[in-house]
This record gives structure tokens, sequence and C-alpha cells, in this order.
């Protein structure tokens, strides 16, 4: 089992036990909060990228082309928060989840300790009380151990070297350039 593979291995592991104590936690299907108000551009590792790439690499061709379009507008949005690329905001599901980001497995699992919860919702139930007997992860663990997995660049960094391929055809070839005629 590889490093990223291993790690994510342990974020499930602790995210199952949050799950048993809690089993109405918030951070499940139906609940994109997260997906819509993210503070900044993702940073990936070249493995994280690896692994996304291939589940990019599964999606239908108007998937992957929705995809891009909405790295071409991340790359250009300066307010913030902004909306993940890669959430279906019709259905509101990740179109990647399985192939999805470390920082994603561990949002609503994992603190840092030096930092806050950042989901109000979770915040709000831990003002409550609601949440005093969890056994958070620490996200400061993880970020140190997801070092030794590559280089680390903006999701919109990644993207640029992108290639949407339907068959053997490339259909654009590089995802921040415009589309090539066919």
């Amino acid at each position: 089992m590889n490093t990223l593979a291993k790690l994510h291995a342990d974020i499930d592991q602790r995210v199952d036990c949050i799950r048993a104590e809690y089993p109405d936690w918030l951070c499940r299907s139906g609940c994109e909060g997260c997906c819509h108000r993210l503070a900044e551009i993702p940073q990936l590792t070249a493995a994280e990228w690896d692994l996304l790439r291939e589940g990019l690499s599964q999606l239908p061709e108007a998937s992957q082309h929705s995809i891009r379009q909405n790295v071409i507008a991340l790359t250009e949005q300066q307010s913030r928060p902004i909306v993940c690329p890669m959430l279906n905001q019709e259905s509101g599901t990740c179109r990647v989840y399985l192939y999805r980001p470390t920082a994603c497995r561990t949002y609503g699992f994992y603190v840092q300790r030096d930092k806050g919860l950042y989901c109000n919702d979770i915040e709000a139930q831990v003002a409550s009380s609601a949440l005093d007997n969890v056994v958070w992860g620490n996200q400061d663990a993880i970020d140190q151990r997801l070092k030794s997995t590559g280089e680390t660049r903006e999701l919109t960094a990644w993207f640029s070297g992108w290639k949407i391929s339907v068959g053997n055809d490339s259909l654009y070839p590089n995802c921040l350039d415009t589309p090539v005629s066919r």
C-alpha cells in the first residue's frame, strides 16, 4: 500500500470511529456546505493529483468538460469563498468522491490545534456541548504525513497540464487552453 493509500485508510478509520459514535454526524451525503465555501484554491500534492486525475479520466466527456470550465472560471475569480470545481451543483455531490484529495476526506473530522473547526454547523454543535466527547483527528499530523507524497501545487496549477481525452483523441490539448477543432 502506497503512502497516500495508507494515509487515506487511516483517515477512513478515524472518520468511521466518529460516525459510529455519532450516527447523525453532519458530514455525509447531502451536506456539501464546505464544497460551496472554500476559502482558497485547494493545495494538492503530486500523489493526490495522480489519484484525482485517475478519477477524472473515468468521468464522461461532458463531466470532464464541465470541470474544465469550472477550473477556468476559478482561475479568473478574485472573490472568496469559491466553489469546488469537482462539485456537481445539480446533485450536490462530488464527481470524483473516491478520488478526492485528503483535505476533503478530513474536513469536519479533523482539526488543527491552533485553528478552529471552520464548519459553522459543527461549531454550533460544539458550542452547544453536543460533541464534547468527540476524539477529533489531528490535522497537523495528517499534513506532516502528506508532505512525503510529492510537491504541492494549487489545484488550478495541476489542471494546467491536464488533458481531457475521448478514446485515443485529445479533445483539449491543455485544460486551460481553448478547445481544438475536431
